[in-house]
């Protein structure tokens, strides 16, 4: 199971990082997906990073504001988070990816779930 971690309450504007590890390549994945959920709300799809290229997608809600990123010597999967909003808080979710590149996107083209990190961004 992968592991979320790095949430924190913070004021709007505020940055956070959070951390995914291990987050390892395999040759049954292809890279790593961040997901949030927020209460009451479906989970939702936030940026991957492909282990080939290391090629990265962003959902429109957090373009311009968050970076995905990995450090492969430490097997580790970042999601900076910059400029934050009252509307990210949520539970972040980091998972491996194991479909085609046409379904980042979607949850269920992902495993190992791990325990997510939560965020809190006050106004």
């Amino acid at each position: 199971q992968l592991q979320a971690s790095g949430g924190g309450l913070v004021q709007a504007g505020d940055s956070l990082r959070l951390s995914c590890a291990p987050a390892q390549r395999t040759s049954s994945n292809h890279g790593i997906g961040w997901f949030r959920q927020a209460p009451g709300k479906e989970r939702e799809y936030v940026a991957h990073i492909r282990w080939s290229g290391g090629f990265k997608y962003y959902a429109d809600s957090v373009k311009g504001r968050f970076t995905i990123s990995r450090d492969n010597a430490k097997n580790t999967v970042y999601l900076q988070m910059n400029s934050l909003k009252p509307e990210d808080t949520a539970v972040y979710y980091c998972a491996v990816h194991r479909g085609p590149l046409s379904t980042v996107g979607v949850g269920t083209s992902y495993a190992y779930w791990g325990q997510g990190t939560l965020v809190t961004v006050s106004s």
